[in-house]
């Protein structure tokens, strides 16, 4: 079963983006902050992580970093979810080694979508 992390400090997002994609049939990890989500993704390897980028000591930014420099997480996939909109915040997650990006207020459907397709393209 595919397995996605999702790292938010707010609990209703996080909360709702599990809802979403265990309806979806996706296997879901939660974590409240950068660091828990570093430790998370190196010790279940989940295949997709969503970080939001605004998060209490490690940034999302710096998660995705940290990921894509160990080998053992570097191909992980990576969309970045965020309230951040401003055209350096999504050039920044996008340089860090995002795969996407996903602005707040977000669609949770959209979401799923975004997955699924980035899920889709890299089976094949």
């Amino acid at each position: 079963m595919t397995t996605v992390l999702v790292a938010d400090d707010d609990a209703d997002i996080r909360d709702l983006v599990a809802f979403k994609l265990e309806q979806a049939g996706l296997e879901v990890i939660t974590v409240g902050d950068g660091q828990a989500a570093v430790d998370t993704a190196r010790a279940h390897h989940p295949t997709l992580a969503v970080l939001d980028v605004s998060m209490p000591g490690l940034s999302g930014i710096d998660v995705c970093r940290m990921l894509r420099a160990d080998p053992s997480t570097a191909d992980m996939l990576i969309i970045m979810l965020t309230a951040r909109v401003q055209e350096q915040d999504v050039e920044g997650g996008f340089s860090a080694g995002a795969d996407d990006y996903v602005t707040k207020p977000f669609s949770p459907r959209e979401l799923v979508s975004r997955i699924q397709a980035l899920l889709s393209r890299t089976r094949t």
